[in-house]
C-alpha cells in the first residue's frame, strides 16, 4: 500500500470488473478515487471496502453515461476538482449478437458509452491536465480494434475508435508531462460477457485472461509510458511492425492523381 498521495482518479464502469479492480489497485497505490458506474448499491459497498482497506478517500458518483446530463456531470468534476490527476474510461458494452440483431436503440446504446462518453471525458481531461502540465488518461479499448471481422464490426469499431483518440492524444501531448495510454485486452473474465448473452469460456476456451492479471499489465504499461499496451500479445515485435507500416502508408494516403493500379 502506498502512502504517497498521488492525487485523485476517476474510474468510469467501476461497480465491477476491470473497473473494479482498477479502483482496488489505483487506491494502493496512493489514489483518491471518484468510482462513477450506474448502480450506486454496488458503487456504495465498493467505497466502503476499499475505504476500509487503503485509507484512501473515496466517492460514489452515480451516473448513465447514455445519457447526456450524466456524462456532462463527470466532465464537469473534471473541469472543476483540480485535485484529480488521472482518468480511467473504463465503461463499455457488447450487443447480443450482430449488427442484424440489434435495433437502433440498442446500437445507439453501445455508441454512447463506448464512443461519445470516452471522446467526451478524454478530451475533458486532456485539456486541464496539459494546462496543469501533469496527468494521465487510461482508455480501455479491445485487441478487436486490429480485427474487426472476427467478431460484430459495431463494437470492434467503437474499440478502434478510442484507440484512435487515445493515439491522437499521445500525439498532441508528446513532450508534456500528461500520459495518454489505450489498454487493448483480449478475452477477460467481466460481466460484459454475460450481458450481451455469451459464455466466453465456450466461446473461447483456454484464452480468458483473468481480471487482475489484465490490469496489473496494463498498469505496468502505464507505468514504463506505453501508449498501447496489448497484455496477452507475447510477441511485441508484431505491434511494432504493424505499426511500423501504418505509419509507413501515412505519405502515400493522399495524392493528386489516382494510383496507377486503379487506371483503365
Amino acid at each position: 500500500m502506498s502512502i504517497e498521495n498521488k492525487g485523485t482518479a476517476i474510474v468510469t464502469g467501476a461497480s465491477s470488473g476491470i473497473g473494479q479492480v482498477y479502483a482496488e489497485r489505483l487506491a494502493a497505490r496512493g489514489y483518491d478515487l471518484i468510482l462513477v458506474a450506474r448502480r450506486l448499491d454496488r458503487l456504495e459497498a465498493l467505497v466502503t471496502s476499499i475505504g476500509e482497506k487503503t485509507g484512501r478517500k473515496v466517492e460514489a458518483l452515480k451516473a448513465d453515461l447514455t445519457q447526456k446530463a450524466d456524462v456532462a456531470l463527470v466532465e464537469k468534476r473534471l473541469k472543476e476538482d483540480a485535485s484529480i490527476t488521472l482518468l480511467v474510461n473504463n465503461a463499455g458494452i457488447s450487443l447480443e449478437g450482430s449488427i442484424l440483431d440489434n435495433d437502433t436503440a440498442a446500437i445507439e446504446q453501445l455508441i454512447a458509452i463506448n464512443i461519445t462518453a470516452p471522446t467526451v471525458l478524454s478530451a475533458a481531461a486532456a485539456k486541464v491536465f496539459k494546462a496543469r502540465d501533469k496527468g494521465g488518461i487510461i482508455n480501455i479499448a479491445s485487441v478487436l480494434a486490429f480485427v474487426p471481422d472476427l467478431f460484430d464490426g459495431i463494437y470492434s469499431g467503437s474499440k478502434a475508435h478510442v484507440l484512435n483518440v487515445t493515439l491522437g492524444l499521445a500525439a498532441q501531448l508528446k513532450g508534456t508531462n500528461v500520459h495518454a495510454q489505450a489498454v487493448l485486452p483480449g478475452a477477460t473474465r467481466s460481466e460484459i460477457w454475460e450481458k450481451s448473452g455469451k459464455d466466453v469460456d465456450a466461446l473461447l476456451p483456454g484464452m480468458v485472461m483473468e481480471t487482475a492479471d489484465l490490469v496489473d499489465a496494463g498498469l505496468l504499461g502505464f507505468d514504463r509510458g506505453e501508449v498501447v499496451t496489448i497484455p496477452p500479445l507475447a510477441d511485441e515485435g508484431q505491434y511494432l511492425a504493424y505499426d511500423a507500416a501504418r505509419l509507413a502508408m501515412g505519405p502515400n494516403l493522399s495524392r493528386k492523381d489516382v494510383a496507377p493500379r486503379y487506371r483503365v
